[in-house]
């Protein structure tokens, strides 16, 4: 049956949605020019934020790796990863999840943020998604964080909580606003779910989203997590936006 489906759907890029061949169901499949525009982040690493840095082929891996933002601004976070760079086929595909109805697509990108996320893992981790306000979740239909956290939670054992955190008042978008105007943006938005605070006590939580620019939200949620008595807070996002080379 699914040897007869592919024969009459096959399988399609997930990054300009062209047919491509020779994907197993459940692979994620990209055609040959969007895979030359998806920069993977397999080398050297910001270990705090998953920023891709200079690589001498010697520093994959390597949590001691520190951005030079990541020097300058204080990060409530301990560690982090990211799957790949938010440009070119890889921002067209998170696009796409977030604003083109395109739930279908998360679980092969989960499947991608399973494997950079890692050497994040620990036993007895908590896994939770950055959340959207509820008017943006009526119009938007899902939480494309939450789409990326469960499969992964699933991937590696962990106990997913959707609801951990909550967002209490609608924030405008943050484009074109600089890092203490995000700051500023997200204020008193973000919040624990009362009725998680037990399950989060003392546990070390994996936070989840789509894409990291300044890492102002992911510093609102860790910062609430941390007030409501969590462990270490970890962070793991599908792309990480870089500065212009």
């Amino acid at each position: 049956m699914k040897a007869a489906l592919r024969l009459l759907y096959p399988p399609q890029c997930l990054g300009c949605g062209q047919p491509v061949a020779g994907s197993d169901a459940g692979a994620v499949a990209l055609c040959p020019d969007c895979w030359r525009e998806t920069r993977f982040i397999t080398g050297a690493a910001c270990g705090r934020c998953g920023v891709p840095l200079p690589d001498d082929g010697s520093g994959a891996g390597d949590d001691s790796l520190v951005c030079d933002d990541c020097l300058r601004i204080e990060r409530p976070w301990r560690r982090g990863r990211a799957a790949l760079v938010y440009a070119g086929t890889g921002r067209r595909m998170v696009l796409a999840l977030k604003h083109g109805d395109r739930p279908d697509m998360a679980p092969h990108l989960a499947a991608w943020l399973a494997r950079a996320a890692a050497p994040l893992v620990r036993p007895g981790m908590v896994v939770a998604p950055v959340p959207l306000h509820l008017l943006r979740l009526m119009k938007r239909r899902y939480n494309q964080a939450a789409l990326l956290s469960g499969p992964l939670a699933r991937a590696r054992g962990l106990t997913h909580l959707p609801d951990l955190l909550t967002r209490s008042r609608h924030t405008p978008g943050q484009d074109h606003r600089d890092l203490a105007g995000r700051m500023a943006n997200l204020e008193g938005a973000l919040a624990v779910n009362p009725r998680r605070l037990a399950a989060i006590e003392g546990r070390a939580v994996l936070l989840v989203d789509d894409v990291m620019a300044s890492g102002a939200t992911m510093t609102h949620a860790a910062q609430a997590l941390l007030a409501a008595g969590s462990g270490p807070v970890s962070v793991a996002v599908l792309a990480r936006a870089v500065k212009d080379d």
